[in-house]
């Protein structure tokens, strides 16, 4: 088992991988003007690992608007891509609402912070 971390204290995006397993924590708002460098760095680490595990966890995320829910498709896709699977852990309670109106707890796991799984 081996365990990475990627981390730029300019980034949003910290990304920890154990095994297959890839977990992204964001922090920050995620809207329009942040949200493709986001997806830019989460693809280039998914592309190498190919994880069959996929964990983006919102603790951190201050505010987020449609570009979050954009940004949950699209990795959705990518990870879906070769077989793996997404969650999306720690959601505060409107980044839950605005998931869940989406429908995409259809295509992935969403959970709001402090919830059991």
């Amino acid at each position: 088992m081996f365990f990475i971390t990627k981390e730029d204290t300019e980034s949003m995006v910290e990304i920890s991988t154990y095994g297959k397993c890839m977990t992204v924590f964001l922090r920050g708002e995620i809207d329009h003007h942040t949200a493709a460098g986001i997806r830019k760095e989460i693809d280039e680490e998914t592309d190498k690992l190919l994880p069959q595990l996929l964990v983006l966890d919102f603790s951190g995320v201050t505010f987020m608007d449609s570009s979050g829910v954009g940004l949950v498709m699209g990795r959705y896709r990518n990870v879906s891509a070769h077989g793996g699977r997404l969650e999306v852990v720690n959601l505060s309670a409107w980044c839950y609402k605005i998931m869940k109106m989406s429908g995409l707890e259809k295509i992935a796991k969403i959970q709001m912070t402090g919830a059991k799984k």
